[in-house]
């Protein structure tokens, strides 16, 4: 006898519908996050901080512990990235969710807030361009997201900081970097910012370590780079420079060198600003460390990255009053990068902390 189809896709269609309906009361029910008390940072070591690299976290308990680790490792400063290009939709609407989520976990731990605002949305950038493609035509548009994320979070988040490393080509939409476009970003956002809220720090930068000389089509070398943001006007224009240093393979105590990059060409950098009579405004180094890949050659040994790590923010600490922070890049990735940028981490995806951490925590006075 012949089944009819008819009665094959109905008895298809019912299976599938049971099957559904037991993967639903088999899953495991959601994690409910839950703020708690309010917590305060301790630490010993008031400079510690970490870029936490949240953007792409998306469960909350996971945003959650994070936080938590940093502020029981006693970190009390957070770097955290808040893309433009998520959040801010052509019709001038704003999609907070994610950001009011960390904000909120950032503050129930105690943590200051340092955010970094870029990446341009497609609809503020000229077709068949990168994220991180910005002229001058969509500064104002970027000067309106600055200021609604300043206003949004005053009191949870105490500095901006405006785009990322402009003078790498990369991060200027892969084009070549001029000191003169950037500083016109700066003039545009930071009176925006201020009238959105007066209290809201604007942080320039952050400059990339790089010795690449005027014409490259990479980069320009960052100490070049400050003193022609100095000479087109833009001490007039951010609270704070936050510049990036990496140790590579040097120890912390290398002496500092045009030619050379190393943990102490900060104080190059700030060579650069007394040149220019700007001693009052502090550094922020909103990205630092050592990685111990054991393929990679710009490495150091895991040993090595631990007394590196602690010896350098102890140099700061006796040497570089005019530092607010030093932030290590980087707490922990939502998954893995398969790649050398997996040994910066300080804890796992899956939350195991690293020996780094465990020697931070004990480093702050929060470990045995």
């Amino acid at each position: 006898m012949a089944i009819k189809p008819r009665s094959v896709s109905l008895t298809f269609g019912l299976r599938l519908l049971m099957f559904t309906t037991l993967l639903l009361l088999i899953r495991p029910a959601p994690i409910l996050v839950v703020l708690g008390p309010q917590q305060q940072v301790y630490t010993q070591r008031p400079l510690l901080g970490v870029h936490t690299r949240l953007t792409d976290e998306v469960e909350e308990w996971k945003i959650q512990r994070s936080l938590q680790m940093v502020r029981e490792m006693g970190a009390g400063w957070i770097v955290e990235f808040f893309p433009w290009a998520y959040y801010h939709a052509a019709g001038g609407g704003f999609a907070w969710g994610h950001p009011d989520m960390v904000i909120r976990h950032a503050r129930a731990q105690g943590l200051t807030v340092i955010a970094r605002l870029g990446l341009t949305p497609d609809w503020a950038r000229p077709p068949n361009t990168p994220l991180t493609y910005l002229d001058a035509d969509a500064y104002d548009d970027f000067a309106t997201y600055a200021a609604a994320f300043a206003a949004r979070y005053a009191g949870d988040v105490a500095y901006l900081i405006i785009g990322n490393e402009p003078n790498l080509s990369y991060e200027w939409g892969y084009r070549q970097t001029t000191p003169a476009d950037y500083v016109a970003l700066l003039r545009a956002v930071y009176p925006a910012v201020k009238a959105a809220n007066p209290r809201m720090g604007v942080l320039a930068g952050a400059l990339a370590p790089t010795l690449e000389p005027p014409g490259s089509p990479w980069g320009l070398n960052d100490l070049l780079y400050l003193q022609a943001m100095y000479e087109v006007g833009a001490a007039a224009y951010f609270d704070g420079l936050a510049v990036h240093v990496y140790g590579l393979t040097q120890p912390p105590l290398a002496e500092p060198e045009p030619d050379q990059l190393n943990f102490r060409r900060v104080e190059l950098l700030r060579q650069v600003m007394l040149a220019y009579g700007d001693g009052e405004t502090p550094i922020f180094i909103t990205e630092t460390g050592w990685n111990d890949d054991p393929r990679w050659l710009m490495a150091v040994r895991p040993s090595q990255r631990i007394t590196y790590t602690l010896e350098a923010l102890r140099y700061a600490e006796e040497n570089w009053p005019f530092v607010q922070v030093v932030a290590l890049w980087v707490f922990r990735f939502p998954q893995p990068a398969h790649s050398y940028m997996d040994y910066f981490t300080l804890v796992t995806p899956e939350f195991w902390p690293k020996p780094l951490y465990d020697e931070l925590r004990r480093f702050t006075g929060n470990g045995p």
